[in-house]
């Protein structure tokens, strides 16, 4: 088996702009002495290659690298030198020990203090790397000695939880090697990491989204978007939907809240223009491991002409399940069988999910070689239905009569505009935490929020392409655990647009109880988005077992998918002493407050 990291300079497509051309020029990222990014190969050596260390003894130095994406070099946060950072390889029923140094500069942009955290791995709540929560950080000039024993295998990653390291570099791949023969074959192993960089200070993108959250938003509706709506579903009915968005205060095309417009998306560390490759021989399974290691972007992934066989979901097997494209959100990871042949090159395809921009790369039969990369795809537009408005769509309010003032009804505590002739006996109205009522930082609830588990999400309705959903999914084994839960858990997800400010019920993380469970206990918990973002929500320390809409144990994951008038339930055993974070892990919604504390005491 072997995995490629390389990174090459290719010559990028006729009239790409010139902003792409610097990023093909400055593909290798990493600069200072290591030159383009070094290739590195699973089993096999060669001159150049990325460092992956396997094994059970590590050591690990966070320092500062300058880097190139753009055509302008910045400093990033990196391991050993490298960004990613090394590829690390464990082995399930091994202890390992990582000793990792702060070797940050005292003048560093990114802090002095520094952390990592094993994404998704279960260990001693001193082990899992949070500042103020689980350990002190590491400060400068010390070494901090994780040791823990490896209890499960599959596909992770380790990022910083420092401020806005993450941003600024600090993350890298992690595989597991099981004990047990897998339940699938393959011959050859790549992992595909999927990063959004930024040439800003990420503490001046979070100063820039405080003051105006909407900056990256170039999309917006225009005069001549009405006329078309108007032509298409009638002028009361796009009136209708321009006041309902207008008294939300809130945008349709707002999909995410930093998009291509700042960002520079890499794959294993490189541009498009770098072009990733991963080679393959006629007629070969080849796993790839994605792996979602980006602050704020969710991304719609396919590899034209290839079916793409899902084999594992956060690093749990799961029922294969063959589709031609998944999204992936923050923090997940998906393992993939592919078998090219009948071709020399299949381009490896992720957008964003507002549209916005894309990063490619290639499985080829040989270096240099690319294949067609297909057009971005047209921009979504939410509906009212997608804010859990009672199934409302972008189109459905004609023939509805004036007059009645959704304000009024259950739950809707903020100015929301008259709805026309609304049916609200035929909907279950979802209740909400009296924190929400009144909150100045809360600028929507959701009406009738659903699992939306068979939705494979906003701009990936009906295109054509068999996409994957967690409906699909299906973990392929029975619930570990095996009791039903004692006791159940509602949290609402909130935040305010204009304010930039998410917490949960109402509340940021400073201003929050600890939640409480008792160890040894199994508990469910609900979670309800009443915001119109996307989130996904992540438990530390402990497993997230969703449940399926009848209420039954469907698929084990460490981070779940949330999406706008989303209702979902998961399962969690309450097996990790201590304390443990429990966030949104898009970074800026985590350090806007969207982050709760959980303890688990005896």
């Amino acid at each position: 088996m072997s995995s490629d990291f390389s990174g090459r300079k290719a010559n990028g497509p006729s009239g790409v702009s010139r902003r792409r051309f610097v990023q093909g020029l400055a593909a290798g990222g990493a600069i200072a002495g290591l030159g383009l990014w070094p290739k590195a190969i699973w089993a096999m050596k060669s001159p150049g290659q990325l460092t992956v260390l396997a094994g059970t003894e590590f050591d690990l130095a966070i320092g500062e690298t300058p880097v190139n994406f753009t055509g302008r070099t910045r400093p990033a946060i990196t391991v050993n030198g490298s960004l990613p950072a090394p590829l690390l390889r464990w082995r399930e029923g091994t202890t390992v020990n990582l000793r990792v140094s702060n070797a940050l500069p005292p003048n560093s942009i990114h802090g002095h203090e520094t952390s990592i955290h094993w994404h998704g791995i279960l260990l001693p709540a001193n082990m899992d790397g949070v500042p103020g929560l689980s350990f002190a950080g590491i400060h400068p000039g010390e070494t901090y000695h994780y040791r823990f024993q490896v209890r499960q295998a599959g596909t992770y990653w380790y990022h910083s939880h420092s401020a806005f390291q993450e941003q600024a570099g600090l993350y890298g791949p992690l595989v597991i090697d099981p004990i047990d023969p897998e339940p699938f074959a393959f011959d050859r192993d790549y992992v595909v990491m999927l990063t959004d960089w930024t040439d800003l200070d990420p503490t001046a993108l979070f100063s820039r989204l405080k003051k105006m959250s909407d900056y990256d938003n170039y999309a917006k509706r225009t005069v001549g978007d009405f006329f078309d709506d108007t032509q298409r579903d009638g002028l009361a009915a796009t009136v209708a939907d321009r006041r309902m968005w207008g008294s939300m205060r809130m945008t349709p095309t707002d999909l995410s809240d930093v998009n291509g417009n700042t960002y520079t998306y890499l794959m294993n560390g490189t541009t498009s223009l770098g072009n990733w490759t991963g080679l393959f021989r006629s007629g070969e399974k080849i796993r790839l491991r994605f792996i979602n290691g980006s602050s704020m972007t969710h991304f719609d992934v396919r590899i034209p002409g290839l079916k793409m066989t899902v084999v594992a979901a956060d690093g749990q097997y799961v029922h294969p399940v063959t589709v031609d494209e998944f999204r992936i959100a923050t923090a997940e990871t998906f393992d993939v069988i592919v078998e090219p042949s009948g071709q020399d090159a299949f381009t490896i395809f992720a957008q964003d999910m507002g549209r916005t921009g894309y990063v490619s790369g290639t499985l080829a039969v040989r270096e240099g070689l690319r294949a067609p990369i297909p057009a971005v795809d047209p921009r979504p537009i939410l509906s009212m239905g997608d804010m859990g408005m009672g199934g409302m769509d972008h189109g459905g309010m004609s023939g509805m009569s004036e007059g009645h003032d959704m304000a009024s009804m259950p739950g809707m505590t903020h100015a929301m505009p008259s709805m026309p002739g609304m049916a609200v006996g035929a909907m279950a109205m979802q209740q909400h935490p009296a924190s929400e009522t009144g909150n100045p930082l809360v600028d929507m609830q959701t009406m009738a929020p659903t699992p939306k588990l068979e939705d494979p999400g906003i701009g990936l309705r009906d295109n054509g392409r068999t996409v994957l959903s967690y409906a699909m999914l299906r973990s392929a084994f029975e619930d570990p655990d095996g009791r039903d839960p004692g006791r159940e858990v509602e949290l609402h997800l909130t935040g305010h647009m204009e304010k930039f400010a998410w917490g949960f019920d109402g509340k940021k993380f400073s201003d929050a109880e600890p939640l409480r469970f008792n160890y040894g206990e199994r508990l469910r918990i609900v979670l309800v988005n009443d915001s119109m973002m996307t989130h996904p929500i992540h438990l530390h320390g402990m497993w997230s077992d969703l449940e399926d809409e009848g209420g039954n144990f469907h698929l084990r994951k460490h981070t779940i998918d949330m999406p706008p008038g989303s209702k979902r339930s998961y399962r969690v055993r309450a097996d990790a002493l201590g304390s443990w974070a429990y966030h949104c892990h898009l970074l800026y919604h985590m350090e806007a407050g969207m982050m709760r504390q959980v303890r688990v005491e005896e």
